[in-house]
């Protein structure tokens, strides 16, 4: 029975972390460093449907080279669109990766997540003004988020990463809220999915 329960764990695991496919590799090998993607739009039926699909891990055993070239042409393209945050899928990549801008520390203003987990967060939830996405252009909303969270992430460096982090405030600090914001990106969730209800 253990050997089967093993067997399945095996299988479950190779479903959701693969090699990159020839379309993925096509994409991001389309352009060197210094060349933006095109952000995906939910104006676009195709687009759209796209962003709703859940992203699948990284074996980061594989695909290296298209790895370190995803994330430097992410960078560009959300330099290019003034984003403080962008996720794999918004470019047609449905992988497990996404940048944030850490707010929190300035010498280190972007960072790669590559197949980023949230392990804990509190039961309390906060009301995020002005939320927004390059997905959907000219639109923002209040959107629920907690206001810190535990993660774990590989970093650009392949370095493992755990730690926790907070900011849900527009004044001061919401690095926690990018991340949230990115990684639901992941699960194929928008913030317009998370809208803070209306006040009576």
């Amino acid at each position: 029975m253990k050997h089967l329960f093993f067997i399945l764990f095996t299988l479950l695991s190779l479903n959701s972390m693969a090699q990159l496919n020839t379309k993925e590799k096509a994409l991001i090998n389309s352009g060197n460093e210094i060349t933006p993607f095109r952000v995906l739009k939910v104006t676009d039926k195709e687009d759209s449907l796209f962003l709703r699909t859940p992203c699948v891990d990284f074996d980061l055993n594989r695909d290296k080279k298209e790895i370190a070239l995803l994330i430097a042409r992410l960078k560009v393209t959300m330099a290019e669109e003034s984003g403080v945050g962008i996720a794999a899928p918004q470019v047609g990549i449905g992988r497990n990766l996404f940048l944030f801008m850490r707010i929190d520390i300035p010498e280190h203003p972007v960072v790669a997540a590559i197949n980023p987990k949230i392990v804990n967060r509190p039961e309390e939830t906060v009301c995020f003004e002005r939320d927004g996405c390059l997905s959907i252009p000219g639109i923002s909303g209040n959107s629920v988020r907690y206001p810190w969270v535990d993660v774990e992430y590989t970093n650009e460096e392949g370095q493992l990463v755990r730690e926790r982090l907070q900011g849900y405030s527009r004044q001061t600090d919401f690095t926690g809220v990018i991340f949230q914001h990115e990684f639901d990106h992941l699960q194929g969730v928008l913030f317009i999915d998370k809208l803070c209800p209306e006040l009576p």
